[in-house]
């Protein structure tokens, strides 16, 4: 299948590099030359997934990205030329799905286009995981807490599928990053705080099964503990 992509990024010599080279690929890249013009595409519909520039003028990418998760959950790679580890964390902190850092290698973007998309796409065969107050639909990404549907941004979800396939044991933090199918390196406090937030979804009583082990990561209990 085709993936359809929006670049917003103000660079126009890149977006017609990349839709180039990513259009044989099976990623028709469109493009948005500024964060208000991609906001509005985005919100037309029709894509798969972003790839959201941080450095922009007027409305940059942090906010561009702000704005699309208070009603999305669409998946957004973002890049960025700056190498400041503080605008990765903050990329990811308000849901970023991957981050890759400029000069842009098509090849490598088209690689992180792939992963991303493997880890939100539907599965040919829907699989089920069920813990008492919980269901797990990872074919259609779809989680319910006491048959209250959860409202989940496609990072929250993962870490959620994979705690619950782990269920029981304890699951230290660079690899709970790792089974959530991350591969970019986060600091402690980011994963933080994204459990938190995960945490505060699942709401009572299911909130409390999920815990933190101190000096270990995380877990999430079969039963109430």
């Amino acid at each position: 299948m085709t993936l359809r992509a929006l670049l917003i990024d103000d660079d126009p010599g890149l977006a017609e590099l990349l839709t180039a080279y990513l259009s044989p690929h099976g990623v028709a890249l469109a493009h948005a030359p500024n964060g208000r013009t991609g906001l509005d595409r985005l919100a037309d519909g029709g894509f798969d997934l972003a790839v959201l520039d941080v450095m922009m003028p007027g409305l940059d990418g942090l906010e561009v990205l702000r704005r699309l998760r208070a009603k999305s959950t669409l998946p957004v790679l973002m890049l960025t030329a700056r190498g400041d580890e503080a605008d990765r964390v903050v990329g990811l902190e308000l849901g970023a799905d991957d981050y890759l850092s400029k000069p842009v290698y098509p090849r490598e973007l088209l690689a992180r286009i792939r992963a991303v998309w493997r880890r939100v796409a539907p599965r040919t065969t829907p699989t089920q995981l069920t813990l008492p107050g919980l269901a797990i639909d990872l074919g259609a990404r779809h989680a319910t807490a006491h048959d209250r549907v959860l409202d989940l941004t496609a990072l929250e979800f993962d870490l959620l599928a994979a705690l619950a396939e782990r269920a029981g044991r304890v699951v230290p933090r660079d690899a709970l990053w790792e089974a959530a199918g991350r591969d970019t390196v986060v600091g402690d406090r980011t994963v933080d705080v994204h459990i938190s937030r995960l945490r505060s979804k699942l709401g009572e009583p299911l909130r409390h099964r999920l815990q933190t082990v101190r000096g270990a990561g995380y877990l999430l209990t079969r039963e109430a503990p």
